[in-house]
């Protein structure tokens, strides 16, 4: 079983780790000033009960090696919150949950698959760095349940910072959003690595992942493709999507079982125009290199969509059909930078 897998590694990862002596949240020492400024979390605390208390802006909290198995919500106003891993590992801290989109809540409702996060920001600001975010609930053990969407974090802040950051699901692991339609916040990923099946980097955020590991997981299924890396649904009039830079895309299944993308356009926004840029990355075998895009619903086919490359290399990133792979030119990627993306924030 992967969760059984996901949670040995973690109690492997506890051996011989040092870490800071500050006191454990909780403790009555965090409480003895309303202006501290840092909270440490440990095994038997909880990492919401610290972003509860996290009193002002530009507050740290501190976790410490150990599993958390919790849902974390990082309300708006905890803004320039910062959270991290005591270790530079982000294998010695994991924050794991597991709702699922079809999961039954105690009212009889589901949890939706924004719902379904185990981590959930909409805090400007926000950093998150040197831990694990995970979804484990796992299609196998509950045939019941159709809505199989279950993801790791939902993000949905301006200036939203991710750095050496683990995500793991399967389906919609990461979803960057915004706070409304019309908002085109922010969010930078840098060396982080991301693993699903389907869709599992998605939503209409304006998102860089820069130095960031792709992973796609293998199935147990007959049909392909398996699943898709990115699943933009970008507004309209946002000029900037989602930007994939230095990056690697690998793959746990067989040679071209999986799709680079699909454009996502929700019923609730059918004028999206979905955006991806995919540049100065390696492909590995895992994607259709022959068709690496398909489309979501034929309404709203790929070929209409903001899909293009830029100098990837990697037998994924083969151009055997060209109108299969919209390529920039070189004055068209100046275009397309984190700094282009990113405007006036310098994370």
């Amino acid at each position: 079983m992967r969760r059984r897998t996901l949670l040995t590694g973690i109690a492997g990862g506890l051996v011989g780790v040092g870490v800071d002596a500050g006191p454990a949240f909780g403790a009555t020492p965090a409480f003895e000033s309303a202006a501290r400024r840092v909270l440490h979390v440990r095994p038997g605390d909880s990492v919401q009960a610290a972003v509860d208390a996290a009193d002002g802006p530009g507050r740290t909290i501190v976790v410490h090696p150990g599993t958390y198995r919790e849902v974390v919500n990082v309300p708006v106003e905890k803004r320039e919150l910062a959270l991290r891993g005591a270790t530079r590992d982000p294998r010695d801290v994991v924050i794991v949950f597991d709702h699922a989109n079809g999961t039954p809540k105690p009212d009889g409702t589901t949890y939706g698959t924004a719902g379904s996060a185990t981590f959930t920001s909409a805090a400007p600001g926000l950093t998150v760095r040197d831990l694990t975010i995970a979804n484990d609930w796992l299609r196998a053990d509950h045939p019941e349940i159709t809505g199989t969407q279950a993801v790791a974090a939902y993000t949905y802040g301006d200036r939203t910072r991710f750095e050496n950051v683990r995500l793991l699901a399967h389906q919609d692991t990461l979803f960057v959003d915004t706070l409304a339609l019309d908002v085109f916040d922010r969010q930078y990923f840098h060396r982080c690595y991301i693993e699903g099946d389907v869709d599992f980097v998605f939503g209409r955020a304006t998102a860089v992942f820069d130095g960031c590991h792709f992973r796609t997981l293998q199935r147990d299924v007959t049909f392909t493709p398996k699943g898709m890396v990115f699943a933009p649904s970008t507004a309209r009039a946002n000029p900037h999507g989602i930007l994939a830079v230095r990056s690697r895309i690998t793959s746990g299944a067989e040679d071209a079982a999986y799709k680079l993308a699909r454009p996502w356009v929700p019923s609730y926004e059918t004028t999206a125009w979905p955006s991806l840029v995919v540049r100065d990355t390696r492909i590995g075998p895992g994607v259709d290199a022959v068709a690496p895009y398909t489309t979501m619903r034929d309404a709203y086919p790929w070929q209409t969509m903001r899909f293009h490359e830029y100098r990837n290399t990697g037998p994924g990133s083969t151009i055997t059909v060209p109108e299969n792979r919209p390529q920039l030119t070189g004055a068209e990627a100046k275009l397309h930078t984190p700094a282009t993306y990113l405007g006036d924030w310098r994370p």
